[in-house]
C-alpha cells in the first residue's frame, strides 16, 4: 500500500525552497512519486487521484480540512480536538470519518490558517478569531484552554455575495419587505440587524449594503472582514487586531469606529457589536453618518434593545434615560432574524424606533412573520403589515415616496 507520508516525506525532500513553486509542479512532483512508489502494483485511478489530492491538501491546503471546504453545501466545519470532526450539511450536522494524525498535525493546520492572515495564537493568547483566504470566518481555542483538545469552528461564505433576490426566491423575506427596505436604506435610513448564531446576520447585512447607492463613500468595521460589499467604488475596509504578545499593539473595533469618523464617510457599516463599541456606533449615527448599518446578537428587537443598554454600561456610566434617548434617536429601524425548526432562516420582525418618552423607548412593529402550518419538514407562513411607517422624514428629504404613497397620489 502506498502512504501518504512517505510520497509527503519524498516530495519535502525534492522541494527548492529558493523559489516558488506553482500548484501545477507540485501536483505533477506527487503523481511521479506515486507512480514510482507503486513500483509493479497496479494502483487504481480513483485511489491514485485521492491520494495525490491528500498529499497536496497537506502540503499547499488545510490538510484533511480542504476536502469539507471545497464542498459547496457545507456552511459549518466544526474540529473538536484531532479526533472529532463535524460539519453542517443542508442544515443538519453530521460527524467525519476523517481525524487528524495528531495533536501536532492539528497545530500545524492552526497555525497556517492564523499566519496567512497575520494574526497569532499561542499559549499567551490561545483565543483567535481570523478568516481563510475565501472569506470563511474562523474561531480558534487552543488546548488547554478547550480541555478536550485545541478547537476550530469555520463559518463558510458563498463564493458569490447573496443577493436580496436570492433571499426573496429561498423564502427568507418577502418581496414587500425587500422593497421597504430598499427604500430606506437609500433614503439613509439607520438600520440594526439582530438575531441568533446563524440566523444569517452578516449575510441580510450584505443584502442590505447592495442598496447604497454607488456615489456615496462607505467605511466597514469588522472584527474579522466578512462582508462582501462589492458595488461601492470609494469603500474603505477596516479589521481589528488582537493584542500581539511581543508588541502589545491591539487595535479595537472602538479604535476603528473613532479613526473611521476622521475618513469622512458617507456611512460606516459595523459588522456586529459585542461591547462597548455600541456608545461609539450610536454617537456615529447621531453625528450626521445616516444610514449606518450594524448587527447583534439577540432573541428579539426587545431583547437588543436592552443589549444595546448593556452594552454602552460596558464602555461608561450613564443615566439609562440618557443612554435610552441615544438609542431612540441613533437607530431608525430594527429587523430581527430568526432560524426556525425546519432550520430555514427568515425575516420574523421589522420595527420602527419611534422615540423616548416617559422613560422607554417606543417602538412601532411594521411587518411580522406568521405561521400558517407545516408541509412534511418545511414550516409555512406569510409576513403581514402590522403597521405604517411613521417617520418618513429622511424619505421625503431624499425624494422618494413609500408605494401606498404613490397609490394614494395618483
Amino acid at each position: 500500500m502506498v502512504s501518504m507520508e512517505q510520497i509527503k516525506k519524498e516530495i519535502m525532500e525534492q522541494l527548492d525552497l529558493s523559489r516558488e513553486i506553482p500548484d501545477a509542479e507540485i501536483l505533477a512532483m506527487i503523481d511521479d512519486a506515486v507512480c514510482r512508489r507503486a513500483k509493479e502494483k497496479i494502483v487504481p485511478l480513483d485511489v491514485r487521484r485521492q491520494l495525490q489530492r491528500e498529499v497536496f491538501y497537506s502540503l499547499r491546503r488545510l490538510d484533511l480540512l480542504q476536502e469539507l471546504l471545497e464542498d459547496d453545501e457545507i456552511t459549518e466545519i466544526m474540529v473538536n480536538g484531532c479526533g472529532n470532526i463535524f460539519y453542517e450539511k443542508n442544515g443538519r450536522i453530521s460527524r467525519w470519518h476523517k481525524a487528524f494524525s495528531s495533536k501536532e498535525k492539528l497545530e500545524d493546520v492552526i497555525q497556517q490558517m492564523v499566519g496567512s492572515n497575520n494574526r497569532v495564537v499561542n499559549e499567551y493568547s490561545p483565543i483567535v478569531d481570523t478568516r481563510l483566504k475565501d472569506g470563511s470566518r474562523v474561531n480558534i481555542v487552543l488546548e488547554p484552554i478547550a480541555i478536550d483538545g485545541s478547537c476550530i469552528s469555520i463559518r463558510k461564505f458563498p463564493k458569490h455575495p447573496i443577493l436580496m433576490e436570492d433571499l426573496i426566491a429561498r423564502g427568507s423575506v418577502s418581496q414587500e419587505i425587500a422593497d421597504f427596505l430598499q427604500l430606506l436604506v437609500r433614503a439613509g435610513y439607520n438600520i440594526f440587524i439582530s438575531g441568533g448564531t446563524g440566523s444569517g446576520k452578516t449575510t441580510f447585512l450584505n443584502a442590505l449594503s447592495a442598496f447604497i447607492p454607488q456615489e456615496e463613500r462607505v467605511v466597514t468595521i469588522e472584527d474579522s472582514a466578512e462582508l462582501q460589499i462589492r458595488s461601492i467604488p470609494n469603500l474603505v475596509r477596516l479589521e481589528s487586531r488582537n493584542e500581539h504578545q511581543e508588541a502589545g499593539n491591539e487595535i479595537t473595533i472602538r479604535d476603528l469606529i473613532r479613526s473611521a469618523l476622521r475618513m469622512r464617510p458617507d456611512r460606516i457599516v459595523l459588522g456586529e457589536i459585542r461591547g462597548a463599541e455600541a456608545l461609539d456606533m450610536l454617537q456615529a449615527m447621531n453625528t450626521g453618518h445616516d444610514g449606518s448599518l450594524s448587527t447583534g446578537h439577540a432573541n428579539s428587537c426587545e431583547d437588543m434593545l436592552k443589549r444595546i443598554e448593556t452594552m454602552v454600561l460596558m464602555g461608561v456610566e450613564l443615566p439609562l434615560d440618557a443612554i435610552r434617548a441615544q438609542i431612540a434617536s441613533g437607530i431608525d429601524i430594527l429587523v430581527h432574524l430568526g432560524r426556525l425548526r425546519d432550520r430555514s432562516r427568515k425575516v420574523l420582525h421589522v420595527t420602527e424606533i419611534l422615540g423616548w418618552k416617559e422613560h422607554q423607548i417606543c417602538v412601532c412593529p411594521l411587518y411580522q412573520f406568521r405561521e400558517t402550518g407545516t408541509e412534511g419538514e418545511a414550516i409555512k407562513g406569510c409576513w403581514e403589515k402590522t403597521g405604517e411607517l411613521v417617520h418618513q422624514e429622511k424619505l421625503r428629504a431624499a425624494g422618494l415616496r413609500l408605494p401606498s404613497e404613490e397609490t394614494q397620489k395618483r
